[in-house]
This record gives C-alpha cells, structure tokens and sequence, in this order.
C-alpha cells in the first residue's frame, strides 16, 4: 500500500474512530484529538482536571476502539516500583519466576501520578523512554505499541508529590480537561442514568496503529516548519541572549530540544488527519499549547500577575 492510500485510509478512520468514542465520551473533542495525536505519534499523555470528568471512561473506551489492551493503576502514597513493574518469586521447584505488573500492557493509565512518591513515579521513566523494564538485572521489552496516560488532579495538592521536570518532560501532551457545556451535561446525564449499555467496536489492532506511527515518521517537513518550531521552543528560554523582555520578565526556565521534537510529530499528525501530505507552521501552532504547557516555568511575577503558561504561549504565538 503507498503511503498516499495510507493517508486516506488514517483520515477516514480517526472520524470513525472519533465517531465511535463520542458514543460513549460526549464533548471533550479537543482532549480527544490530542490523546489519538499523541497515539498516532507514539507519544504520552498527561490529562490535567477535576475528578468526575470521566479521564478513566475516556482512556478505557479510547484503549476499546484501537483494539488495545488497557490496565489501570491507582497511584498512592504507599505504591511500591514493584507493584508497578512485578515481581520476581520463588515457584514450587525453588526457581525465580518473574510475575509481570500492570505495567505490561499497551495503553496503562497511571491514575492520580501525582499521589505516590518520586521512586514509584520513576518506575515509569524507563518504561516511557526506552519502552523496556529493569527488574532484578533482567531486561523485559513492552509490548509495541505502548502508551502512558497520566492523571493529575488541579486542585487538591495536599499530600502530593509533584512530577520532577524530568518526568514531565517525557509526556508528550499535558491536555486540561475542562467540565462540560450545560447541553453537554444534559446529554451526558441522559446517557448515564439509564440501564442501556453500548456496544464499542474496535476499529484498529496493535498492528496497525505501529504502521500509523511509522506512517506519521516518514512524513516530509518543510525546513521552514522545523526551522519555525524551533525558534518557537528558542523563544521560550529567559536564559537566551534573543529572549523578549516578555519572556524574561514571566518566565524562569523555557522548553528543552524534546519540545521541539514533539512539535514538529505532533505538526505531522496533525496535518495527516487533517488531509494533508506535510505539516505546515498552522499545524505547528495547532498543537503547541498541548506540547509546551507542561515544559515552561513560571516565575512568580507570573504567578501574582495571574497569568498561565497558555496566555504566554499564545503571545509567543
């Protein structure tokens, strides 16, 4: 199959894919775009909002139509690695048997992140970066593909522990869920308080969606576009000789080479499911909020001024 029918084929089932997870999952189109970009890509995805927005509902039937397997950790203060990754035990004829944790799955949600400490957050870092997991000395590959979908609550921080930087910057998308519109609740609230259960058809397999990720790798990019992502990321760091007085004045620590890496995935995904053969800077822009939210630090005249990291991404814009 050449890569233009490939395209074709992309476009028409991410709006039956789309199609199929807005039976279940009402509204909320921007997180859903953003979560398949990220998949497309083989990227991670933090998901940043309010309990009850329904981010388990939304992973679990998104993980259903790509015809994924999908595991669930609840993150708490009293989480080990190992609880995370496996175990090695001793079985019946006094050898090591390696039992393999939750993490060993396609699609894992890593509910509430930020509720566990900084060694079990770390246990995911190898498994993000590399796709591989370290126990006892022993190597163990993932199964392709293979996606982190963090939760994190805004509100309540007490007896959190905040992502380190680091870990942050492996998400590919930080997405804030916001509630519903008042017609959206309506529709949600007849959807969920009656006895009909609904039938989600998986529309992809593992196969295929590691065929979209090579697809999206081969995609031409105007060096006009990689050289506008990277002045765009360039123009997030106070520390720069080139860095506006804006900058400078809200911002203590801007966006690393990963940035722009992810922009410039991210742009090509965009542009495919959007028709296109190649990502233009329109493409770039459409996904740099999503991509440099969670890798800019505010400062605390930022912080007092009451201004986000997105009011200052859109006026880097």
């Amino acid at each position: 199959m050449s890569d233009v029918t490939a395209v074709h084929n992309l476009v028409e089932k991410h709006v039956a894919l789309k199609k199929e997870i807005a039976k279940v999952i009402i509204g909320q189109d921007v997180v859903v775009n953003q979560i398949l970009l990220s998949i497309y890509t083989g990227g991670h995805s933090l998901l940043i909002g309010v309990p009850g927005l329904a981010k388990t509902l939304m992973v679990n039937t998104i993980s259903k139509t790509l015809g994924l397997n999908f595991k669930r950790i609840q993150f708490t203060p009293d989480l080990m690695p190992s609880d995370i990754l496996g175990s090695e035990i001793l079985d019946k004829d006094r050898n090591f048997k390696f039992i393999k944790g939750p993490i060993f799955s396609n699609i894992v949600l890593a509910d509430e992140i930020n509720r566990t400490p900084p060694k079990t957050q770390a246990a995911l870092l190898e498994a993000m970066q590399e796709q591989t997991v370290t126990v006892a000395g022993n190597n163990y590959q993932l199964a392709a593909p293979y996606f982190v979908l963090a939760t994190q609550n805004p509100i309540e921080q007490e007896g959190t522990y905040p992502l380190p930087e680091a870990q942050l910057d492996r998400f590919m998308f930080a997405i804030e869920l916001k509630y519903p519109s008042v017609s959206e609740e309506v529709e949600i609230v007849k959807a969920t308080t009656t006895n009909k259960t609904l039938t989600i058809n998986a529309l992809f397999n593992a196969e295929e969606i590691v065929a979209v990720q090579q697809l999206i790798r081969r995609v031409p990019v105007p060096d006009n576009v990689v050289e506008y992502a990277v002045n765009l990321v360039h123009s997030t760091r106070p520390n720069q000789d080139s860095a506006s007085s804006y900058v400078k004045n809200y911002l203590d620590w801007g966006a690393g080479p990963r940035a722009s890496q992810n922009l410039i995935l991210a742009a090509k995904a965009h542009a495919i499911v959007n028709g296109k053969y190649s990502p233009d800077i329109e493409d770039v822009k459409a996904v740099s909020i999503g991509i440099l939210r969670h890798r800019i630090i505010k400062n605390y005249k930022a912080e007092a001024e009451g201004i986000s990291e997105e009011d200052i991404i859109r006026e880097l814009l």
